[in-house]
Order: structure tokens, then sequence, then C-alpha cells
């Protein structure tokens, strides 16, 4: 089954939407977390992190597996597949680490960082833990931006064309 016309536009439309809220969401928590730095109010630091934590919880993580499901729809009923072009692979490949990337490190450090303000609240800008899952959610977070943004370029110039999938099966075989 193929879809056509506007069910195909309205997969892409919900594809397209699932990834700029995204990545709208995780480029204002990493500027929430930095901006945070600079508080001296403990109960703004641990309400910011709750914001943070909130962010990734109800908008980052349901967006991000939004966009996963989208994309494997889009290649299941459409002609792209998803093996028939190197773009899609690469978006397959990235969308998959930086959900796993998301899931083991990104979301337990928000998670740590956001603790540990509820209790220390303003301490905790002297925590070597806190400190450390900070940085890392501002070095992890800008790299998933810069990573989404080299998606959507990808998503929009289409590069790298199509594989050869038989040329690629020809030499399988004869090897």
């Amino acid at each position: 089954m193929r879809l056509i016309g506007n069910q195909k536009s309205w997969l892409i439309s919900a594809h397209v939407i699932s990834g700029a809220t995204w990545f709208g969401t995780a480029l204002s928590m990493v500027i929430m977390v930095i901006s945070n730095l600079n508080t001296t109010n403990g109960d703004e630091l641990y309400a910011i992190n709750s914001v943070v934590k909130l962010l990734d919880d109800w908008v980052v993580i349901p967006a991000a597996n939004l966009s996963l499901l989208t994309g494997a729809l889009i290649c299941w009923f459409t002609v792209w597949g998803f093996f028939k072009f190197y773009w899609v692979i690469i978006k397959w490949i990235m969308t998959v680490t930086l959900i796993t990337f998301g899931s083991f490190w990104l979301g337990p450090w928000t998670n740590a960082m956001t603790s540990i303000s509820d209790a220390e609240r303003l301490q905790a800008l002297n925590n070597p833990l806190f400190m450390f899952d900070t940085k890392g959610i501002v070095i992890g977070g800008s790299i998933q931006i810069l990573s989404l943004i080299f998606i959507f370029i990808i998503s929009f110039l289409k590069p790298w064309g199509r594989r050869d999938i038989k040329k690629d099966q020809t030499k399988a075989s004869t090897t």
C-alpha cells in the first residue's frame, strides 16, 4: 500500500511538525539551562530546572518518538523506503542515535540536575555532580540541536541520491 496525495501530505506534515517541536523545545531547554547558571535564587534555580525536566518529559520525548514513528510510516508507505536512499539511511541512523543518547544520557542528566537543585537549591551551583550534569546537558543538547539542523537540511536537499541496490546485490552475490 502506498500513500497518495493528501494522505502523504498529512503524514509528512506530522513528521515536520514533530521534528520542529523537538528542535524548538531542545533549543529552549539549552538556553534555559545556560541562563539558569547565572541565577542568584535557589528557588528560581530549581523552578527553571523543573521546567526543563517537564519539557523533556512531556514535549521532547513525545516529539522525538512521533518523529521516529512518522518517519517509519513515511518510509513504509512511500517510494522512499527505508534503504533506497542514502539521505534516508543517514536520517534513520541519526534519529535513532539522538533518541538513544537522549534516553540514556540527556534525560538522566536532566533528572539528576533537577533533583540536586531541589535538595540543595542555590548550593547546587557548587556541587560538582550538578555542574557535570549541567555541562552535559549544554554540550549534549547543543550537539542534538546541530544534528537536528543537519537532519532538516538533508531532508530538504536530499543529497547523495538513490542507492544502486541491484549493483550492491550483484557485488554481494559475486563475493
